[in-house]
């Protein structure tokens, strides 16, 4: 690989995410494919989403087999960490065959905590960090976010802060991470058509920013607001008049109140 590569295929599409390796037309072949029909029946790797046979061999070069962009992408994740490993630092990388899928549909972070927020640039690191190791869900939530919680979770986020979110959905996009935007309203939320409203306009705003993915969070509160039946009356209402309305939204994810007996 000391030459670069040489991309074929698909793989001209996934130019930014190869920069790791330097292209040359001299180089070694890399070349991305998706078999129409799926994985042969023969082979052991299923025909999910994330699912990628990776194959080096001196024949035919580097040749990525993907059901589909997130294991094409998936196994681009896998080729850095061979490239970037002490087994390559002689410029070469060995032949190998590695069969690879996603077990678990959620794999990712929820940040959630109190106490002082992650910082705009180490959220920005950390995503890179979910995307280079094939995780793909991000939860936005810190609890001391006041426009994710009260006091002013009914209001819009202020332009810079819009901004960032805004970043921040890139940056997920980019990583093939599920970018989820939390709301905890449940300290002062009240019962009526009004602060449905206010929820409704708040994920408007949000969807204006890039978001396409949304939680509520119930948890951490007293009061009428842990009603349940309230809440799931609620969680109805915003499925069938928002998410089922704009239909690129994801299904809802919901914390309840009472989510553990531990």
């Amino acid at each position: 690989i000391s030459r670069g590569v040489m991309l074929n295929g698909e793989a001209k599409m996934f130019a930014e995410e190869l920069s790791f390796l330097p292209q040359n037309k001299k180089g070694l072949k890399l070349t991305i494919t998706y078999p129409k029909r799926g994985f042969d029946k023969d082979d052991e790797t299923p025909n999910k989403s994330g699912a990628y046979i990776l194959k080096v061999n001196h024949a035919s070069g580097i040749n990525i087999e993907a059901y589909d962009e997130l294991g094409a992408f998936y196994a681009i994740q896998t080729l850095r960490q061979v490239v970037e490993s002490e087994r390559a630092q002689d410029g070469t990388i060995p032949a190998l065959v590695i069969r690879d899928w996603p077990d678990l549909k959620y794999r990712g972070v929820v940040e959630g905590f109190y106490g002082e927020p992650w910082s705009h640039e180490a959220r920005l690191s950390l995503i890179d960090f979910y995307g280079r190791f094939k995780m793909n869900y991000y939860v936005y939530g810190p609890k001391d976010d006041p426009y994710h919680s009260s006091p002013h979770w009914r209001l819009p986020y202020p332009e810079s802060e819009a901004q960032e979110i805004a970043e921040l959905v890139e940056a997920c996009r980019r990583n093939r991470v599920h970018f989820v935007w939390a709301i905890h309203p449940g300290k002062d939320i009240k019962w009526c058509e009004e602060d449905l409203q206010n929820l409704i306009n708040k994920f408007e705003a949000m969807y204006v920013l890039g978001v396409r993915a949304f939680a509520i969070h119930f948890d951490d509160i007293e009061g009428e607001g842990t009603n349940p039946y309230r809440q799931t009356e609620l969680m109805n209402i915003l499925n069938e008049e928002f998410v089922a309305v704009k239909g690129d939204v994801e299904p809802l994810i919901v914390c309840p109140t009472d989510y553990t007996r531990l």
